[in-house]
Formats: structure tokens, C-alpha cells, sequence
């Protein structure tokens, strides 16, 4: 594990104007994987041992945390994030907390998977966040409780060592554990606060789940799918057409910049594993001024195969979901939706099952990984 790059000691006070002039950040490149901490994904913060300044839950909210200078409540500053009380010492002759003391909290992920990387954010704790933080990892079937986690049968694999952080940062580490993982106990020494924590990794599905499904979304971010390319992401990820559920607002889709030449634009995917496809949506929820006019669909059966177009240039409407039988089943690996000549799409569903070769790939990398 390493810390790429490392931030460490307190920010300067808050000196008013934007608060994020002087936040500490970096390009780290685990940040191109699926966020399998997304509450979108049903990830929660489901216990913490101190949440007595900001609540746990804060941990996990989309987008950058929030700054108020004058928000005060009955215990104090009340800030966008998890913090935690001070900690102090046994007596007056020794009023300092121990090396061991710590805060921690445990954090569900949306879904099981390999984690490539971390980062805690400790945005707008300038003096008041960790002296340093270490992240566990741990795999345990079904929906265990908190109890159940923190029982001595459960085996936590250490994930990010104790490491020393920076206030009002964006503290990244890589991760080099070639586990699935389920749940994370996140613990900050020996006390403080944290605003946001993104875990970034591969959904690894369970085989089972899928089979039993017999029919599902093939490239659903849920059960496996992943945007690996895009031709453009001026206003929104691509990620958000694979999310869980419909859309909810115009940016919980993907919107590209307005076109001045000829061209299109374009997402590619990676399915769940090789699948056969019968049936598909395009939905345009919320975008109506801006949705893509026209959009194909193909898919691509490994990495040597050709293109296949399965659904030809086809008019696209504002804010409807679009619905299509496929007149026979396609077989493929990856899959492209393509629009003309700009604009967006809120969510991309593919619908089959997975093929006896794909169900074995799957049922093999699932073991591999500890399942």
C-alpha cells in the first residue's frame, strides 16, 4: 500500500472567501473505478463508536462537502462530515489519550468487490481532523449487524496501515489486496473528524445471485457492468447510466458538451461477463431540452470480435424511457451506445442472462477472490 501522494499536519484557518482555495488534492488514478461505497449502490455507515459533533452517515453523501462558517448548534460547529468528540486521558497526571485510542466506524459497501483504492477527505477539518487514520476490510455473507461484525469470529484484513494525514485534504491510498470485500471499519486515531470516504474498486457479483435471477441487466453497475470509455464528460460521468433505479435530477444521467462539428459521442462498456442480450432501454429522464436525438446500440463479443450494431440509429425521445425487443439474442462481452450528435441519456439497461462460458468465467473469478 502506498500513499500517492501524502498530505500531513493542519491546514491554515479559515481565512473566508471560497473554502476549497486551499484544499490539498490529487489526481489519483484507482478514482476511474466504481465507488463501491455509493449510497446509490445501498452502501451505509452503519455504526460508529462517537458521532457526538457530525453525524456518521455524512461520510458517505455525493459530492464535495459543504462549508458554513456560521452553522453552530447546541454541541458546537456543526460540520459536513463524521466527527467525533476529543478524547482524553485516564487522569490529570496523564490527561493525553493513548497510542491505542481511536474512533472508528463501520461502513457497509453497496457491493461486494475488489478495492483499488481509497480516499479519506478530511475537507474543512483543518485543525480538527485525525492524527492519522488505518482502513480494515472484511467479507461476511448476507446482512450481518454490528454486533456480528464486531465479534471475534470475523477476520478484518488490513487494507491501509495506520498513516499519518492532512487536514482539509484529500487523503488517497492505494489498495493492493487481491480480496472481495464486503464491509470496511474505517478508524481515525485517536480522535477527530472526516467528511467523506470513497471506496473505488470492481463489483464482483455473486454467481449464485445471478444465476437464480435467470434474467437481469447485464451491464447494471449492480451486478457487475462497468463504463470503461466515453467519448466525452463535460457534465457528468458516465458511470450514471448504469446506476441503480431511474434518474432523479438531469445530472444523475450523462450529458456531453453541445457539438460544433460533425461528430457524435459515445460510452463503451464491460458487461458482467459474456452474456446473451434480448431485450433494451434507453431512458431519457429529466433531459429535455438536452437529450441525445437519435442513439445505436452495439456489442462486441471479446476483445478480438467485431462490433455488432443490435439496435440501428433509432430516434430518441426527451424525458422517456425507450424500450426495445431484439428480433434475435446477441452475444457479447462489451457493449457501445452511441448518440447523435450530442446531448444524453440517463441510464442504459441490457437485458439476458449469462452464457454457460460466461457463468464459468464468473463462478472461477468469484472463487479466485475468496467466495
Amino acid at each position: 500500500m502506498t500513499a500517492i501522494p501524502s498530505f500531513t499536519g493542519d491546514a491554515n484557518p479559515y481565512g473566508g472567501g471560497d473554502p476549497y482555495a486551499d484544499y490539498r488534492t490529487a489526481d489519483f488514478p484507482f478514482t476511474r473505478y466504481t465507488d463501491l461505497a455509493d449510497r446509490r449502490l445501498g452502501a451505509g455507515v452503519i455504526a460508529a463508536n462517537d458521532e457526538f459533533f457530525a453525524q456518521r452517515e455524512n461520510l458517505l453523501v455525493p459530492g464535495p462537502a459543504e462549508f458554513d462558517p456560521e452553522h453552530f448548534g447546541h454541541k458546537g460547529k456543526i460540520m459536513d462530515g463524521w466527527e467525533t468528540r476529543r478524547r482524553r486521558g485516564a487522569s490529570a497526571d496523564h490527561p493525553w489519550p493513548t497510542a491505542e485510542d481511536h474512533d472508528w466506524a463501520l461502513v457497509r459497501l453497496g457491493a461486494p468487490g475488489v478495492i483499488r483504492g481509497i480516499v479519506v477527505d478530511t475537507a474543512h477539518f483543518r485543525g480538527n481532523h485525525p492524527q492519522a487514520v488505518s482502513v480494515q476490510g472484511t467479507r461476511v455473507a448476507g446482512s450481518p449487524s454490528p454486533q456480528e461484525l464486531l465479534g471475534d469470529a470475523v477476520k478484518w484484513t488490513t487494507l491501509v496501515p495506520r498513516t499519518p494525514v492532512g487536514g482539509h485534504a484529500a487523503n488517497g491510498f492505494a489498495v493492493e489486496v487481491e480480496q472481495c470485500f464486503t464491509h470496511l471499519r474505517i478508524n481515525q486515531h485517536p480522535d477527530g473528524g472526516i467528511a467523506r470516504l470513497r471506496v473505488h474498486g470492481e463489483v464482483i457479483p455473486d454467481p449464485a445471485w445471478l444465476e437464480a435471477l435467470g434474467t437481469f441487466d447485464v451491464v447494471a453497475l449492480e451486478n457487475g457492468g462497468r463504463a470503461e470509455d466515453a467519448s466525452d464528460l463535460f457534465y457528468s460521468p458516465a458511470t450514471n447510466t448504469i446506476q441503480p433505479g431511474r434518474s432523479h435530477k438531469m445530472d444523475d444521467g450523462w450529458e456531453t458538451r453541445r457539438r460544433r462539428d460533425r461528430g457524435h459521442d459515445w460510452i463503451r462498456y464491460r458487461l458482467a461477463a459474456q452474456a446473451q442480450i434480448r431485450a433494451l432501454e434507453i431512458d431519457t429522464a429529466y433531459l429535455k431540452g438536452n437529450s441525445a436525438g437519435w442513439a445505436s446500440v452495439s456489442v462486441k463479443d471479446g476483445e478480438d470480435g467485431d462490433w455488432q450494431e443490435i439496435l440501428p440509429r433509432t430516434r430518441l425521445q426527451p424525458d422517456t424511457n425507450h424500450r426495445f425487443v431484439l428480433p434475435a439474442p446477441a452475444v457479447g462481452t462489451q457493449a457501445r451506445v452511441d448518440i447523435f450528435p450530442d446531448g444524453g441519456i440517463s441510464r442504459l439497461r441490457l437485458f439476458g442472462s449469462l452464457t454457460r462460458e460466461g457463468a464459468s468465467r464468473l463462478a472461477a473469478r468469484h472463487q479466485e477472490l475468496g467466495g
